[in-house]
């Protein structure tokens, strides 16, 4: 047996020694470590899972000095302890015996590469015998031949072999749960399905009703493009991207038709949905009709209502907002211009959905993210979707599987090509640091940029405020949050949107659809607290300069923190992902879910996690279908 190898504070190994030292100890190279006997290099940091310690432990370099050793909890990321030294013992063949049964489930299975991805220790989902861990291929010998299988665990460790024909999808779920395996050789699986099933009847025969009820009845057609139309759509600075032209004519022929319009617009961040949403209004409003559009935050509300009256300043339409930034007075001024119909486009939050108010003449809705609005307004808007054309917009990216099964019971646009000059945004995963806050903020403003300093923690951003104003005097910070008084908040964005404010000390407020072109730095503090969708949509606050800019985006986690490790792969994600339109690759990892309960309800959440996403598609498809063939009978539609 070899001897003991010992680590501690202060000693200086280099990388490539450590490496070599750890594989003469059979220890086994990992991107994360997860079992005894495994090592992953993380940069400034090294993750080693001894195999007599009740956890693994992080050394954390200064070049080739370690600088701290401590173990923490690979589930829930706490440090439990620190320590001067650490002693590694060789992965031996008694341990190794020890853990035959756990290797035997994963390292003799060889990886199967017709399935794109596909690793050992992957959750996949079979038709006939329902959710398993993926555990390789094996050669097996059948009546003296050797035939090369899949091999699946289940429930109770139960391993079952399949010729490698069988059909196997990748089990998608919601992040950070794991999927129950399926206990073999009873009705478990056919329950799932079952459920599964009757909740996508219930969803389909929602969605085609709905449809029918449009179809057979009667909304207002709206004339053609008008002289004022062109116009204002050449007024538009931007270069219109192919899929925004597409959307535009699809939204257009929806309006121009006898049918209430119900789409969706689909398009990561920062594509154009606004700008088709604002074409859309336009026509509306020439076309003598009024115009509601919602949005789920009262910031959102105001930018929208700023972009919105420039853009029309040279027609003569009446743009309003409704939010509480504006006075008692002001908002029943507004409420009795509508009524009147005077207001040609009221901007505001689930405001708008109050009983007292009242539009004279109301034709076009347009919600942005309707995900985020509460029960009770989605019934007042399913109402609406009866009566008025609808455009509902999410930078929640669809997946192909659920758009081709919601494919002719929801019209659906998609854009998917990004703005000609958008750059990707630059990201970095960095422990904290006031120096590199320092180089990045001293950048961006020496370009004439401002910047977002993102922290969610209401009752410590004051503090952070202070410390930025100690590392960097000159620059002009301010501090803006959702339960600060609203003229307090209006007057900060407005300075912000007015370039007199450098830099914004923020929650994530401006998550929501914020579009500043001059901020192209973001920092995000603590980033390990957000789930993988909020890291994206905040990233997607910047690099929407008008012309050629690097944006920047930085996530900062605490100096020598132990993540969680879903917090880890969530980081990884977002420095891997930074081409333009990567949302359909995060996708994959969280936003496929979202997306389906965005579009589905949420409650269908747990009908998703039970038999995997792609099986839940193809039932919702096939329930569609055989919907549609029914008789539907509609209020405008007796049976004969």
């Amino acid at each position: 047996m070899e001897e003991l190898v010992r680590l501690y504070m202060g000693q200086v190994i280099e990388r490539g020694d450590l490496e070599t030292t750890l594989q003469k100890l059979r220890y086994r190279r990992r991107d994360f470590v997860s079992r005894p006997g495994e090592y992953a290099d993380r940069g400034a940091q090294v993750d080693i899972y001894p195999v007599t310690y009740r956890a693994p432990i992080r050394l954390s370099f200064d070049l080739d000095t370690i600088q701290a050793i401590a173990d923490f909890s690979p589930h829930e990321g706490k440090s439990l302890t620190r320590f001067e030294e650490v002693f590694l013992i060789p992965f031996s063949e008694p341990f190794e015996a020890s853990q035959s049964r756990l290797r035997d489930r994963f390292e003799t299975f060889e990886p199967l590469s017709e399935i794109t991805d596909l690793e050992p220790g992957d959750f996949v989902v079979h038709l006939q015998y329902g959710v398993a861990r993926y555990l390789g291929t094996k050669k097996i010998e059948i009546q003296g031949k050797a035939k090369r299988h899949i091999a699946l665990e289940f429930a109770d460790r139960e391993i079952l072999y399949l010729e490698m024909g069988e059909p196997l999808e990748r089990y998608i779920g919601v992040e950070g749960e794991k999927p129950k395996l399926t206990r073999l050789h009873t009705k478990e699986w056919d329950r799932a399905k079952a459920k599964a099933r009757l909740a996508v009847e219930n969803v389909a025969r929602d969605l085609v009703f709905l449809q029918a009820k449009r179809k057979f009845g009667s909304g207002f057609s709206f004339p053609k493009d008008s002289s004022w139309q062109d116009q204002f759509e050449d007024e538009f600075p931007f270069e219109e991207t192919p899929d925004q032209l597409k959307a535009t004519a699809e939204v257009k022929g929806d309006m121009e038709s006898e049918k209430p319009m119900d789409r969706l617009l689909c398009g990561d961040v920062g594509y154009g949905k606004t700008e088709v949403a604002m074409r859309a209004a336009v026509k509306a409003a020439v076309s003598g009709k009024q115009v509601a559009f919602l949005v789920p935050t009262t910031i959102l509300a105001e930018q929208h209502w700023l972009v919105f009256k420039e853009r029309v300043k040279n027609f003569p339409i009446d743009v309003e907002v409704l939010s509480r930034f504006r006075s008692k007075k002001d908002q029943l001024s507004i409420l009795k211009k509508l009524g009147e119909g005077k207001v040609d486009i009221l901007i505001g939050t689930h405001r708008l959905l109050s009983s007292d108010v009242h539009f004279k003449d109301l034709g076009l809705v347009i919600i942005d993210e309707e995900q985020r609005f509460g029960v009770a307004h989605k019934e007042k808007l399913k109402k609406l979707r009866e009566i008025v054309d609808v455009l509902t917009l999410t930078a929640t990216p669809i997946p192909r599987t659920l758009y081709l099964s919601l494919m002719g019971a929801r019209d659906m646009s998609i854009i998917n090509t990004p703005p000609r000059t958008r750059l990707p945004i630059k990201t970095e995963v960095i422990e904290y640091d006031d120096q590199k806050i320092v180089e990045a903020v001293h950048r961006e403003l020496a370009r004439g940029g401002q910047v977002y300093f993102v922290h969610n923690r209401i009752e410590s951003i004051e503090k952070v405020y202070a410390h930025s104003k100690s590392i960097l005097p000159e620059v002009r910070f301010s501090i803006a949050h959702g339960q600060l008084p609203a003229h307090t908040l209006e007057k900060i964005m407005k300075e912000f949107l007015q370039k007199k404010i450098d830099c914004l000390i923020t929650t994530n407020i401006i998550e929501s659809g914020l579009d500043i072109p001059n901020v192209n730095t973001i920092i995000v503090n603590r980033a390990d607290r957000f789930g993988l969708a909020d890291l994206y949509q905040l990233r997607g606050r910047v690099g929407r300069f008008v012309g050629e800019r690097q944006a920047y985006a930085y996530f900062i986690v605490p100096r020598n923190w132990v993540m969680t490790l879903d917090a880890e792969k969530r980081l990884e994600a977002i420095e891997r992902f930074t081409e333009l339109g990567s949302g359909f690759k995060i996708a994959l990892k969280d936003l496929e879910i979202r997306g389906a309960g965005n579009i589905l309800g949420h409650e269908q959440s747990g009908f998703i996690h039970a038999v995997g996403f792609d099986l839940y598609c193809r039932m919702l498809r096939r329930a569609i279908d055989e919907q549609k063939s029914k008789d539907v009978v509609t209020p405008y539609q007796k049976r004969s």
